[in-house]
């Protein structure tokens, strides 16, 4: 059957002009979509649902699409602006802030932040909101993935974390993802630009077991607090209302594990999702 390009509506979002921008510059360069996906290792597939805007493209592949047409930055700059589409509006304002960040500091009761989420955690965790699609489920993941982007960069923001007891130990998807996910984070535990505790159950009863707290602090010294349920998120700008979540997370501290013990915490728990060695003695 011969294919058939769909039809583009480049001026709808930045996420279609992406689109129509890659189809542009493919067929200028007379490459059919399988042999653009050859280059970029990607997919026909993938790149037809990108360039019809029905899928947001993943966070290494603008740059790989520079490379290909000789375009400089130009994907690149598009991608970011249509990730900022992919997070719901009353989000926006805090991703930018977060993208400012200096300083992030997180506490995660039921879940990980979304930093710290490796991709198969985030994938699986996003499935449980049951009325996300498959493709918002992808475009979420994407989305947080991209956030990381920036943890990598010479301009990385320090962060510490606070990830509850049962975060850890609640499995989420496979053993062997949840076996790369804490290898992640044993990664990030107590480095020159990131530390995590945890926060274990033998704490007992604390105020902040029922949210996830971010503090965000600027290079400006401005601070802002988002706290997070389970239908909802509130954005606190306000000095006092950011003041007293702030002293709420280091009560947290202070009763957390040290930064070793809760490395030892987290290898502990790795143990159990350790493959069995199954060759003959």
């Amino acid at each position: 059957m011969t294919f058939r390009p769909q039809p583009l509506s480049p001026f709808t979002s930045a996420r279609h002009y992406f689109g129509s921008e890659l189809r542009r510059h493919r067929e200028r360069a007379n490459l059919s979509l399988v042999q653009l996906a050859d280059i970029v290792n990607s997919s026909k597939s993938t790149l037809a649902r990108i360039e019809t805007a029905e899928l947001m493209p993943p966070p290494d592949m603008p740059s790989c699409l520079d490379v290909a047409f000789g375009t400089d930055r130009h994907f690149t700059g598009l991608y970011g602006l249509a990730k900022q589409e992919i997070h719901p509006d009353k989000y926006r304002r805090y991703m930018n802030f977060e993208a400012q960040a200096v300083l992030i500091e997180q506490y995660g009761a039921q879940a990980l932040p979304g930093l710290l989420q490796t991709e198969a955690y985030a994938r699986e965790f996003l499935r449980c909101q049951r009325d996300l699609t498959t493709e918002q489920v992808e475009e979420r993941v994407a989305a947080r993935m991209s956030r990381q982007e920036r943890l990598k960069s010479a301009s990385a923001p320090f962060r510490w974390a606070i990830i509850d007891e049962a975060a850890l130990r609640r499995r989420m998807g496979s053993p062997a993802a949840m076996r790369e996910q804490l290898a992640s984070l044993l990664a990030q535990a107590d480095t020159p630009k990131s530390s995590i505790q945890v926060m274990p159950f033998s704490a007992g009863l604390h105020y902040l077991m029922g949210s996830a707290l971010t503090l965000i602090t600027l290079a400006d010294g401005t601070k802002v607090a988002y706290e997070e349920g389970i239908e909802a998120g509130h954005l606190y700008e306000d000095g006092e209302k950011v003041a007293q979540w702030q002293r709420h997370y280091e009560v947290q501290r202070a009763n957390a594990l040290s930064l070793r013990e809760s490395a030892q915490m987290i290898r502990t728990i790795m143990e159990d999702y350790e493959p069995c060695d199954t060759s003959p003695s």
